[in-house]
């Protein structure tokens, strides 16, 4: 037996002309990243086995924690048959203590004779093959293992001579480096795949910007989005072409603003595509300084036209549902307004009456006036507080009182209250605690709740109608809104669905109230949950929500 150093010198010159041509480019090509690893692999476990007389050789790779046998070559006639596989190494298929020698010294085994007394004789592979001439070679660059060449002649002792030997160790040498840079040039390449994918699935490209000098690298992703031929040289007069006329103002003063202050990007815009339809973007960058290339930008163009869709869809979403139910509540809004109109009436005549007396009675006529101006104001309010709700507009948060919202929309449902005959009972905090909302919005949440909750009590038969509202400021720093009812509750099938768009229990329902209700309050960083632990033995909802100068968990 003959342990070769690594590192050893050969007392024959090396037989550089004993390697084909063709082996020789296929390596040049390896170390230059040019060709693809399976190919590789098959390339060098031929070539061993054809320069070293071997009947059998296995190329053997690092794979995660351990080692894997990655191609086996066999002489079959006059011809080498290569067959690529990946199988972990189990001691059927070579000397495995042999193996785990060279791996961990990086050290050469060579056998001569593999029969003849040896330090790895009591394998079990040796002993049940009976192997003769056995060859390890350890495949290293800059000392770290990048794999290990098998080699085996079951038939011939001292088959492996040192011309063979000093062969395998230059194929040995240039292996490792074609391995390793074909691996890194495999791994570039599947980085490259899922980077790609991934900028196709979550529609975001990348670029490189050199504002200096106007070079622009975009990404697959980044042409798709601007619809642009990757052929195509992308420049900033490609990219404000496609900018929307009514946002390239914007753009504009953006680049600006990188030009003057070398500053980053973080802005949304649109593109007008050739074919008429707007796509919305984000962009988001920021800067690099180079020793070579000086300031440049590096970022990415996200196209958000998805997300503005679905936002513009969830706002149609609560238009809609809000008209519904001013539909529903029209007999409530005429009462509304009656009892106002019918009071500035009857002030109005009785007015007439005070003027018509022999003797005029100003001050009864003045108290009128006044009275009619009060209800005037309220029939005024009443027409805003529906004009609000039916207007189409851009939500407007700021700091209002729970309390009070919930006050003003028990007012605007007096008449539901009194044509379903249901008792309403009221447990509030105070309206010390605000809440950052849009009033109108939060309006519409307590509306839907209260409706559902006074439609739930009719419900119940002969048994009394009632529902409790209740706020109460809870520990970390938030208010919460509970609405119950003694209706017969939420079936069990109905739990999870309750919340999403068009799913609805009742017979003429949109089903987009709850949905709404849902999206109004997340929105402003809250959360809305129902259950059946009422106290009034029915439904029981309840949002919460950020007082105003502070967040929830």
């Amino acid at each position: 037996m003959t342990r070769l150093s690594q590192g050893a010198a050969t007392t024959t010159s090396t037989p550089v002309d004993q390697l084909d041509l063709a082996t020789i480019v296929r390596m040049s090509q390896a170390i230059s990243g040019e060709i693809e690893l399976g190919n590789l692999i098959e390339t060098l476990a031929a070539t061993a086995l054809e320069h070293a007389g071997a009947e059998r050789g296995l190329l053997i790779l690092p794979r995660a924690q351990d080692l894997a046998i990655e191609a086996e070559a066999k002489t079959v006639g006059d011809r080498i048959e290569v067959h690529l596989r990946r199988t972990p190494i189990d001691g059927t298929e070579l000397p495995e203590s042999v193996l785990r020698f060279v791996a961990r010294t990086q050290e050469s085994v060579l056998l001569d004779d593999a029969l003849q007394p040896n330090p790895y004789g009591s394998d079990a592979y040796i002993q049940l093959n009976r192997s003769r001439s056995i060859l390890c070679l350890p495949l290293v660059k800059q000392g770290n293992l990048t794999g290990v060449l098998y080699l085996e002649n079951a038939l011939a002792p001292k088959v492996f001579t040192p011309t063979r030997v000093a062969v395998l160790r230059l194929l040995a040498s240039q292996a490792a480096i074609s391995l390793e840079n074909a691996r890194l040039y495999s791994d570039l390449q599947h980085a490259e795949t899922y980077l790609t994918e991934a900028q196709r699935l979550s529609q975001t490209g990348s670029f490189g910007w050199s504002p200096l000098t106007g070079e622009l690298v975009w990404s697959e992703q980044t042409f798709r989005i601007f619809e642009y031929e990757p052929t195509t040289k992308p420049t900033a007069d490609l990219v404000l072409a496609r900018v929307h006329p009514d946002d390239l103002a914007l753009v504009e003063q953006e680049i600006r603003g990188v030009l003057q202050e070398k500053r980053g990007l973080d802005f949304e815009h649109r593109l007008l595509m050739p074919n008429g339809s707007v796509k919305y973007l984000h962009v988001a960058a920021h800067p690099v300084h180079t020793e070579s290339y000086g300031f440049q930008l590096a970022g990415a163009v996200m196209d958000i036209t998805a997300s503005k869709q679905a936002q513009r869809l969830q706002a149609d979403f609560a238009h809609a549902a809000r008209i519904s139910m001013l539909g529903e509540f029209t007999a409530s809004i005429a009462h509304e307004l009656n009892q106002p109109l019918a009071a500035i009436v009857t002030n109005g005549h009785a007015s007439l009456r005070w003027l018509a007396r022999p003797v005029p009675n100003l001050e009864e006529v003045r108290l009128a006036a006044n009275r009619i101006i009060d209800d005037a104001r309220r029939s005024s309010d009443i027409i805003a507080r529906i004009r609000a709700m039916a207007v189409r507009r851009a939500p407007s948060p700021a700091p209002v009182s729970l309390d009070d919202i919930i006050l003003e929309t028990l007012v605007f449902l007096r008449h539901e209250v009194q044509s379903l005959a249901v008792t309403v009972k009221e447990d509030l905090a105070g309206g010390a605690v605000q809440v950052l909302v849009d009033r109108i919005q939060l309006q519409q949440v307590i509306v839907n709740l209260l409706v559902n909750a006074m439609q739930a009590a009719a419900q119940a038969g002969g048994g009394e109608r009632r529902i409790t509202i209740r706020t109460a400021v809870v520990d970390n720093g938030a208010v919460r809104c509970t609405v119950e009812d003694s209706g017969p509750g939420i079936d069990k099938e109905s739990f999870e669905r309750l919340f999403e768009s068009f799913f609805t229990t009742k017979k003429d329902g949109m089903g987009i109230g709850l949905s709404v209700c849902r999206s109004i309050v997340e929105s402003y960083g809250g959360r809305i949950a129902a259950d059946n632990d009422s106290a009034d033995g029915g439904a029981r909802f309840h949002f919460v929500l950020p007082a105003a100068g502070s967040t929830t968990s």
